[in-house]
Protein backbone atom coordinates (compact mmCIF):
# COMPACT_ATOMS: atom_id res chain seq x y z
CA UNK A 1 0.00 0.00 0.00
CA UNK A 2 1.52 3.30 -1.05
CA UNK A 3 2.10 6.26 1.27
CA UNK A 4 -0.41 8.65 -0.36
CA UNK A 5 -3.14 6.01 -0.28
CA UNK A 6 -2.44 5.26 3.37
CA UNK A 7 -2.62 8.96 4.22
CA UNK A 8 -5.89 9.36 2.33
CA UNK A 9 -7.34 6.43 4.26
CA UNK A 10 -6.32 8.01 7.56
CA UNK A 11 -7.83 11.36 6.56
CA UNK A 12 -11.09 9.65 5.58
CA UNK A 13 -11.18 7.81 8.89
CA UNK A 14 -10.61 11.00 10.88
CA UNK A 15 -13.31 12.79 8.93
CA UNK A 16 -15.68 9.93 9.63
CA UNK A 17 -14.92 10.03 13.34
CA UNK A 18 -15.50 13.77 13.53
CA UNK A 19 -18.73 13.49 11.60
CA UNK A 20 -19.99 10.67 13.76
CA UNK A 21 -19.52 12.88 16.79
CA UNK A 22 -21.88 15.47 15.35
CA UNK A 23 -25.48 15.86 16.55
CA UNK A 24 -28.14 13.39 15.44
CA UNK A 25 -29.82 16.12 13.41
CA UNK A 26 -26.86 16.08 11.03
CA UNK A 27 -28.40 13.01 9.38
CA UNK A 28 -31.04 15.14 7.69
CA UNK A 29 -29.87 18.74 8.05
CA UNK A 30 -26.81 20.69 7.00
CA UNK A 31 -25.11 20.72 3.65
CA UNK A 32 -25.60 17.80 1.28
CA UNK A 33 -21.99 17.76 0.01
CA UNK A 34 -18.60 17.92 1.71
CA UNK A 35 -17.42 20.97 -0.25
CA UNK A 36 -20.67 22.89 0.08
CA UNK A 37 -21.89 25.50 -2.38
CA UNK A 38 -18.47 26.96 -3.28
CA UNK A 39 -19.54 30.44 -2.18
CA UNK A 40 -22.68 30.22 -4.31
CA UNK A 41 -20.84 29.20 -7.49
CA UNK A 42 -22.28 25.69 -7.45
CA UNK A 43 -25.87 26.93 -7.28
CA UNK A 44 -25.26 29.54 -9.98
CA UNK A 45 -23.77 26.87 -12.27
CA UNK A 46 -26.77 24.58 -11.73
CA UNK A 47 -29.18 27.43 -12.48
CA UNK A 48 -27.24 28.05 -15.69
CA UNK A 49 -27.46 24.35 -16.65
CA UNK A 50 -24.31 22.67 -15.27
CA UNK A 51 -24.60 20.36 -12.25
CA UNK A 52 -21.28 19.17 -10.84
CA UNK A 53 -21.04 15.89 -8.93
CA UNK A 54 -18.35 13.82 -7.29
CA UNK A 55 -17.89 11.18 -4.64
CA UNK A 56 -15.27 9.14 -2.81
CA UNK A 57 -15.50 5.52 -1.66
CA UNK A 58 -12.91 3.60 0.35
CA UNK A 59 -13.08 0.00 1.54
CA UNK A 60 -10.50 -1.29 4.04
CA UNK A 61 -10.61 -4.96 5.07
CA UNK A 62 -8.51 -7.47 7.00
CA UNK A 63 -8.78 -11.24 6.65
CA UNK A 64 -8.64 -12.65 10.18
CA UNK A 65 -9.01 -16.32 9.31
CA UNK A 66 -9.00 -18.64 6.29
CA UNK A 67 -8.43 -17.76 2.67
CA UNK A 68 -5.01 -18.14 1.08
CA UNK A 69 -3.36 -16.23 3.90
CA UNK A 70 -4.01 -13.55 6.50
CA UNK A 71 -3.68 -9.97 5.42
CA UNK A 72 -5.61 -6.93 4.33
CA UNK A 73 -6.04 -4.25 1.78
CA UNK A 74 -7.36 -0.75 1.11
CA UNK A 75 -9.04 0.28 -2.12
CA UNK A 76 -10.60 3.58 -3.12
CA UNK A 77 -12.64 5.10 -5.90
CA UNK A 78 -12.95 8.77 -6.83
CA UNK A 79 -15.64 9.70 -9.33
CA UNK A 80 -16.21 13.17 -10.76
CA UNK A 81 -18.48 14.43 -13.47
CA UNK A 82 -21.12 16.88 -14.58
CA UNK A 83 -24.59 16.92 -16.10
CA UNK A 84 -25.34 19.58 -18.70
CA UNK A 85 -28.96 20.71 -19.09
CA UNK A 86 -29.13 21.22 -22.85
CA UNK A 87 -32.43 23.09 -22.58
CA UNK A 88 -30.85 25.83 -20.45
CA UNK A 89 -27.57 25.82 -22.35
CA UNK A 90 -28.72 25.45 -25.95
CA UNK A 91 -32.51 25.42 -26.07
CA UNK A 92 -32.63 21.63 -26.59
CA UNK A 93 -35.79 20.68 -24.73
CA UNK A 94 -35.50 17.56 -22.59
CA UNK A 95 -31.83 16.93 -23.41
CA UNK A 96 -29.06 16.21 -20.88
CA UNK A 97 -25.37 15.56 -21.56
CA UNK A 98 -23.58 13.31 -19.02
CA UNK A 99 -19.80 13.28 -18.54
CA UNK A 100 -18.07 11.10 -15.89
CA UNK A 101 -14.50 10.13 -15.03
CA UNK A 102 -13.46 7.42 -12.59
CA UNK A 103 -10.23 6.61 -10.74
CA UNK A 104 -9.54 3.49 -8.67
CA UNK A 105 -6.45 2.69 -6.61
CA UNK A 106 -5.44 0.19 -3.95
CA UNK A 107 -5.29 -3.51 -3.20
CA UNK A 108 -7.89 -6.24 -3.63
CA UNK A 109 -8.51 -8.45 -0.61
CA UNK A 110 -10.35 -11.10 -2.62
CA UNK A 111 -7.80 -11.20 -5.45
CA UNK A 112 -4.64 -10.96 -3.32
CA UNK A 113 -5.49 -12.50 0.06
CA UNK A 114 -8.57 -14.75 -0.06
CA UNK A 115 -8.52 -15.90 -3.69
CA UNK A 116 -12.31 -15.97 -4.06
CA UNK A 117 -14.73 -15.01 -6.86
CA UNK A 118 -17.23 -12.76 -5.00
CA UNK A 119 -15.28 -9.51 -4.39
CA UNK A 120 -15.22 -8.48 -0.74
CA UNK A 121 -14.59 -4.87 -1.86
CA UNK A 122 -17.15 -3.55 -4.32
CA UNK A 123 -14.89 -0.64 -5.35
CA UNK A 124 -11.99 -2.85 -6.46
CA UNK A 125 -11.34 -3.62 -10.13
CA UNK A 126 -9.82 -1.60 -12.93
CA UNK A 127 -7.31 0.24 -10.77
CA UNK A 128 -6.66 3.23 -13.03
CA UNK A 129 -8.21 6.46 -14.31
CA UNK A 130 -10.70 6.18 -17.16
CA UNK A 131 -13.56 7.76 -19.05
CA UNK A 132 -16.76 6.11 -17.82
CA UNK A 133 -19.50 8.10 -19.51
CA UNK A 134 -20.10 10.45 -22.40
CA UNK A 135 -23.76 10.20 -23.29
CA UNK A 136 -26.81 12.20 -24.24
CA UNK A 137 -30.15 11.57 -22.55
CA UNK A 138 -33.45 12.71 -24.08
CA UNK A 139 -36.85 12.73 -22.40
CA UNK A 140 -40.00 12.68 -24.51
CA UNK A 141 -43.75 12.32 -24.06
CA UNK A 142 -43.76 14.29 -20.82
CA UNK A 143 -40.99 12.16 -19.36
CA UNK A 144 -42.65 8.79 -20.03
CA UNK A 145 -40.03 7.91 -22.65
CA UNK A 146 -36.34 8.25 -21.78
CA UNK A 147 -33.62 7.63 -24.39
CA UNK A 148 -29.87 7.53 -23.84
CA UNK A 149 -27.13 7.15 -26.45
CA UNK A 150 -23.34 7.26 -26.27
CA UNK A 151 -20.55 5.71 -24.21
CA UNK A 152 -21.79 4.51 -20.80
CA UNK A 153 -22.26 1.47 -18.56
CA UNK A 154 -25.11 -0.83 -19.47
CA UNK A 155 -25.77 -1.45 -15.78
CA UNK A 156 -26.61 2.24 -15.29
CA UNK A 157 -30.05 1.42 -16.67
CA UNK A 158 -30.60 -2.33 -16.31
CA UNK A 159 -30.43 -5.18 -13.81
CA UNK A 160 -29.59 -3.17 -10.71
CA UNK A 161 -30.88 -3.13 -7.13
CA UNK A 162 -30.02 -0.01 -5.15
CA UNK A 163 -30.97 -1.68 -1.87
CA UNK A 164 -28.03 -4.07 -2.25
CA UNK A 165 -25.57 -1.22 -1.76
CA UNK A 166 -26.39 -1.26 1.94
CA UNK A 167 -23.81 -4.07 1.81
CA UNK A 168 -20.21 -3.89 0.56
CA UNK A 169 -19.48 -7.13 -1.32
CA UNK A 170 -19.83 -6.62 -5.09
CA UNK A 171 -22.14 -9.63 -5.16
CA UNK A 172 -24.77 -7.50 -3.40
CA UNK A 173 -23.99 -4.00 -4.75
CA UNK A 174 -25.68 -3.67 -7.14
CA UNK A 175 -25.95 -6.34 -9.88
CA UNK A 176 -25.79 -10.15 -9.90
CA UNK A 177 -22.21 -10.95 -10.94
CA UNK A 178 -23.50 -13.82 -13.05
CA UNK A 179 -24.63 -11.22 -15.59
CA UNK A 180 -21.17 -9.77 -16.23
CA UNK A 181 -19.40 -13.07 -15.57
CA UNK A 182 -21.47 -15.06 -18.07
CA UNK A 183 -21.83 -12.63 -20.96
CA UNK A 184 -20.86 -9.28 -22.41
CA UNK A 185 -23.03 -7.51 -19.83
CA UNK A 186 -20.99 -4.76 -18.17
CA UNK A 187 -21.48 -2.53 -15.14
CA UNK A 188 -19.91 0.69 -13.91
CA UNK A 189 -17.13 1.71 -14.36
CA UNK A 190 -16.91 -0.36 -17.58
CA UNK A 191 -18.45 1.62 -20.43
CA UNK A 192 -19.46 0.67 -23.99
CA UNK A 193 -21.24 2.31 -26.90
CA UNK A 194 -24.96 1.79 -26.78
CA UNK A 195 -28.51 3.05 -27.01
CA UNK A 196 -30.91 2.60 -24.09
CA UNK A 197 -34.66 3.14 -23.87
CA UNK A 198 -36.99 3.29 -20.87
CA UNK A 199 -40.76 3.65 -21.23
CA UNK A 200 -43.32 4.10 -18.46
CA UNK A 201 -46.36 2.14 -19.61
CA UNK A 202 -47.98 3.27 -16.38
CA UNK A 203 -46.42 5.06 -13.39
CA UNK A 204 -45.80 1.71 -11.73
CA UNK A 205 -44.83 -0.30 -14.85
CA UNK A 206 -41.53 0.36 -16.66
CA UNK A 207 -40.01 -1.35 -19.69
CA UNK A 208 -36.28 -1.07 -20.47
CA UNK A 209 -34.33 -2.24 -23.48
CA UNK A 210 -31.42 -1.23 -25.69
CA UNK A 211 -28.59 -2.27 -27.99
CA UNK A 212 -25.03 -2.31 -26.61
CA UNK A 213 -21.58 -3.03 -27.96
CA UNK A 214 -19.72 -6.08 -26.63
CA UNK A 215 -15.99 -5.27 -26.60
CA UNK A 216 -13.84 -6.98 -23.93
CA UNK A 217 -10.81 -4.91 -25.02
CA UNK A 218 -12.37 -1.79 -23.48
CA UNK A 219 -11.71 -3.28 -20.02
CA UNK A 220 -7.96 -3.01 -20.66
CA UNK A 221 -6.01 -0.21 -19.00
CA UNK A 222 -4.44 0.63 -22.37
CA UNK A 223 -7.90 1.58 -23.65
CA UNK A 224 -8.96 3.72 -20.66
CA UNK A 225 -9.05 6.79 -22.93
CA UNK A 226 -9.73 4.99 -26.23
CA UNK A 227 -13.52 4.51 -26.44
CA UNK A 228 -13.21 3.61 -30.14
CA UNK A 229 -10.69 0.79 -29.54
CA UNK A 230 -11.13 -2.26 -31.76
CA UNK A 231 -12.15 -5.64 -30.39
CA UNK A 232 -15.95 -5.82 -30.69
CA UNK A 233 -17.30 -9.37 -30.68
CA UNK A 234 -21.04 -8.76 -30.95
CA UNK A 235 -23.99 -6.88 -29.48
CA UNK A 236 -25.99 -7.21 -26.28
CA UNK A 237 -29.80 -7.15 -26.51
CA UNK A 238 -31.58 -6.89 -23.11
CA UNK A 239 -35.23 -6.59 -22.12
CA UNK A 240 -36.42 -5.78 -18.61
CA UNK A 241 -39.85 -5.16 -17.09
CA UNK A 242 -40.12 -3.49 -13.68
CA UNK A 243 -43.13 -3.20 -11.40
CA UNK A 244 -42.75 -0.39 -8.85
CA UNK A 245 -45.20 -1.25 -6.10
CA UNK A 246 -44.67 2.03 -4.28
CA UNK A 247 -45.48 4.26 -7.26
CA UNK A 248 -49.14 4.47 -6.27
CA UNK A 249 -48.59 5.04 -2.57
CA UNK A 250 -48.03 1.51 -1.31
CA UNK A 251 -45.02 0.26 0.62
CA UNK A 252 -41.88 0.68 -1.53
CA UNK A 253 -41.06 -2.38 -3.61
CA UNK A 254 -39.44 -3.17 -6.95
CA UNK A 255 -39.82 -6.33 -9.04
CA UNK A 256 -37.70 -6.82 -12.13
CA UNK A 257 -37.94 -9.63 -14.68
CA UNK A 258 -35.35 -9.58 -17.43
CA UNK A 259 -33.59 -11.50 -20.18
CA UNK A 260 -30.63 -10.77 -22.44
CA UNK A 261 -28.83 -12.15 -25.47
CA UNK A 262 -25.18 -11.61 -26.39
CA UNK A 263 -24.45 -12.42 -30.05
CA UNK A 264 -20.72 -13.11 -29.45
CA UNK A 265 -19.14 -16.45 -30.31
CA UNK A 266 -17.30 -17.80 -27.26
CA UNK A 267 -15.48 -20.92 -26.08
CA UNK A 268 -17.81 -23.72 -25.03
CA UNK A 269 -17.59 -24.23 -21.27
CA UNK A 270 -15.83 -27.42 -20.20
CA UNK A 271 -15.78 -28.84 -23.73
CA UNK A 272 -13.99 -28.30 -27.00
CA UNK A 273 -15.32 -25.99 -29.68
CA UNK A 274 -17.31 -22.77 -29.45
CA UNK A 275 -20.88 -21.65 -29.07
CA UNK A 276 -22.69 -18.82 -30.86
CA UNK A 277 -24.54 -16.55 -28.48
CA UNK A 278 -24.80 -16.25 -24.70
CA UNK A 279 -28.02 -15.55 -22.83
CA UNK A 280 -29.57 -15.44 -19.40
CA UNK A 281 -32.72 -14.65 -17.44
CA UNK A 282 -33.07 -12.93 -14.08
CA UNK A 283 -35.58 -12.04 -11.39
CA UNK A 284 -34.80 -9.27 -8.88
CA UNK A 285 -37.08 -8.09 -6.10
CA UNK A 286 -37.09 -5.90 -3.02
CA UNK A 287 -40.03 -5.06 -0.81
CA UNK A 288 -40.60 -3.08 2.36
CA UNK A 289 -42.74 -5.32 4.56
CA UNK A 290 -43.06 -3.06 7.60
CA UNK A 291 -42.95 0.71 8.01
CA UNK A 292 -42.49 2.48 11.31
CA UNK A 293 -44.46 5.70 11.26
CA UNK A 294 -44.70 7.86 8.15
CA UNK A 295 -40.98 8.26 7.42
CA UNK A 296 -38.35 5.95 6.02
CA UNK A 297 -37.94 3.70 9.06
CA UNK A 298 -38.88 0.11 8.32
CA UNK A 299 -37.83 -3.38 7.27
CA UNK A 300 -37.27 -4.46 3.66
CA UNK A 301 -36.47 -7.83 2.10
CA UNK A 302 -34.64 -8.47 -1.18
CA UNK A 303 -33.84 -11.43 -3.40
CA UNK A 304 -32.23 -12.34 -6.72
CA UNK A 305 -32.20 -15.33 -9.04
CA UNK A 306 -30.41 -15.78 -12.36
CA UNK A 307 -30.14 -18.75 -14.70
CA UNK A 308 -27.63 -19.28 -17.50
CA UNK A 309 -26.92 -22.24 -19.83
CA UNK A 310 -24.09 -24.69 -19.15
CA UNK A 311 -22.77 -24.34 -22.69
CA UNK A 312 -21.62 -20.73 -22.22
CA UNK A 313 -21.79 -19.73 -18.53
CA UNK A 314 -19.19 -20.19 -15.76
CA UNK A 315 -21.95 -19.36 -13.22
CA UNK A 316 -25.07 -21.37 -14.06
CA UNK A 317 -27.24 -20.32 -11.10
CA UNK A 318 -27.26 -17.32 -8.76
CA UNK A 319 -29.25 -17.15 -5.52
CA UNK A 320 -29.35 -14.14 -3.23
CA UNK A 321 -31.49 -13.03 -0.29
CA UNK A 322 -31.26 -10.48 2.47
CA UNK A 323 -32.90 -7.84 4.63
CA UNK A 324 -32.31 -4.18 5.38
CA UNK A 325 -33.59 -2.37 8.46
CA UNK A 326 -33.69 1.40 7.95
CA UNK A 327 -33.78 3.34 11.21
CA UNK A 328 -31.95 1.55 13.98
CA UNK A 329 -31.55 3.21 17.36
CA UNK A 330 -33.60 6.12 18.66
CA UNK A 331 -32.76 9.22 16.64
CA UNK A 332 -30.87 7.23 14.00
CA UNK A 333 -33.58 7.31 11.33
CA UNK A 334 -31.19 7.16 8.35
CA UNK A 335 -28.90 4.42 9.71
CA UNK A 336 -29.24 0.90 8.31
CA UNK A 337 -28.39 -2.61 9.36
CA UNK A 338 -28.25 -5.18 6.56
CA UNK A 339 -27.78 -8.94 6.33
CA UNK A 340 -27.23 -10.74 3.04
CA UNK A 341 -26.48 -14.22 1.72
CA UNK A 342 -25.48 -15.07 -1.85
CA UNK A 343 -24.51 -18.31 -3.57
CA UNK A 344 -22.90 -18.57 -7.02
CA UNK A 345 -23.00 -22.07 -8.51
CA UNK A 346 -20.01 -23.12 -10.58
CA UNK A 347 -20.82 -24.73 -13.95
CA UNK A 348 -20.56 -28.52 -13.31
CA UNK A 349 -19.02 -28.98 -16.76
CA UNK A 350 -16.04 -26.90 -15.66
CA UNK A 351 -15.63 -28.98 -12.51
CA UNK A 352 -15.77 -32.19 -14.53
CA UNK A 353 -13.30 -30.90 -17.12
CA UNK A 354 -10.85 -29.96 -14.36
CA UNK A 355 -11.17 -33.38 -12.74
CA UNK A 356 -10.68 -35.13 -16.11
CA UNK A 357 -7.61 -33.14 -17.17
CA UNK A 358 -5.81 -32.66 -13.84
CA UNK A 359 -2.22 -33.94 -13.74
CA UNK A 360 -3.02 -35.60 -10.41
CA UNK A 361 -6.15 -37.65 -9.59
CA UNK A 362 -9.09 -35.45 -8.56
CA UNK A 363 -12.40 -36.58 -7.07
CA UNK A 364 -15.12 -34.63 -8.93
CA UNK A 365 -17.50 -35.02 -5.99
CA UNK A 366 -14.98 -33.43 -3.62
CA UNK A 367 -14.64 -30.24 -5.67
CA UNK A 368 -16.69 -27.30 -4.30
CA UNK A 369 -19.92 -26.78 -6.23
CA UNK A 370 -19.92 -23.02 -5.75
CA UNK A 371 -19.07 -20.08 -3.50
CA UNK A 372 -21.21 -18.50 -0.80
CA UNK A 373 -20.86 -15.13 0.92
CA UNK A 374 -22.61 -14.03 4.12
CA UNK A 375 -22.39 -10.37 5.10
CA UNK A 376 -23.53 -8.23 8.02
CA UNK A 377 -23.21 -4.46 7.73
CA UNK A 378 -24.15 -1.34 9.68
CA UNK A 379 -24.54 1.92 7.78
CA UNK A 380 -23.85 4.93 10.01
CA UNK A 381 -25.23 8.04 8.29
CA UNK A 382 -22.81 10.46 9.92
CA UNK A 383 -24.32 13.42 8.09
CA UNK A 384 -25.95 14.08 4.73
CA UNK A 385 -22.71 13.69 2.77
CA UNK A 386 -20.85 10.99 4.73
CA UNK A 387 -21.65 7.33 5.43
CA UNK A 388 -19.44 4.99 7.46
CA UNK A 389 -20.20 1.27 7.14
CA UNK A 390 -18.52 -1.25 9.52
CA UNK A 391 -18.78 -4.66 7.89
CA UNK A 392 -18.20 -8.39 8.48
CA UNK A 393 -18.09 -11.01 5.71
CA UNK A 394 -17.77 -14.78 5.83
CA UNK A 395 -16.82 -16.53 2.58
CA UNK A 396 -17.66 -20.24 2.27
CA UNK A 397 -15.69 -22.35 -0.23
CA UNK A 398 -13.62 -19.37 -1.45
CA UNK A 399 -11.58 -21.68 -3.71
CA UNK A 400 -14.56 -23.00 -5.68
CA UNK A 401 -13.86 -21.07 -8.88
CA UNK A 402 -10.15 -21.93 -8.64
CA UNK A 403 -10.91 -25.69 -8.25
CA UNK A 404 -9.12 -25.83 -4.90
CA UNK A 405 -9.95 -26.50 -1.28
CA UNK A 406 -9.43 -23.16 0.46
CA UNK A 407 -10.40 -22.59 4.13
CA UNK A 408 -13.50 -20.50 4.69
CA UNK A 409 -12.51 -16.86 5.17
CA UNK A 410 -13.55 -14.26 7.74
CA UNK A 411 -13.01 -10.62 6.74
CA UNK A 412 -13.78 -7.49 8.75
CA UNK A 413 -13.51 -3.89 7.68
CA UNK A 414 -15.29 -0.67 6.85
CA UNK A 415 -16.51 1.34 3.93
CA UNK A 416 -16.49 5.14 3.82
CA UNK A 417 -18.62 7.09 1.30
CA UNK A 418 -18.46 10.86 0.88
CA UNK A 419 -20.27 13.15 -1.55
CA UNK A 420 -18.08 15.99 -2.76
Amino acid sequence: MSGPIERLGVVAGLAAALACASPVQAQTTGRATMTGDWGGARTHAAEAGVTFRGDYVSETFSVLDGGLRRGGGYTQQIRVGADFDLDKLAGWSGGILHLTFNDRRGKGVSSDVVGNRLPIQEAYGGQYTRLTELSVEQQLDGGRLDLRAGFFAMGNDLGGMAIGCNLVNAAFCAHPLSMSGDSGWYNYPNARWGVAARYAVRPELLVRTGVYQVNPALNDKANAWRPFATGSTGVMLPLEVEYDRGANGGLPGHYKLGAYYDSSRVTRQGETGSVKGRYGVYLLADQMIWREGSGGRGLSLFGQFTSNPKASAPITRWYEAGLVKTGTFRGRDADTIALGLVHARLNPRLRQAYADTSATPVDYGALPAGETAIELSYGWQANRWLTVRPDVQYIIEPGAFGYRDTPNALAVGAQVKAQF
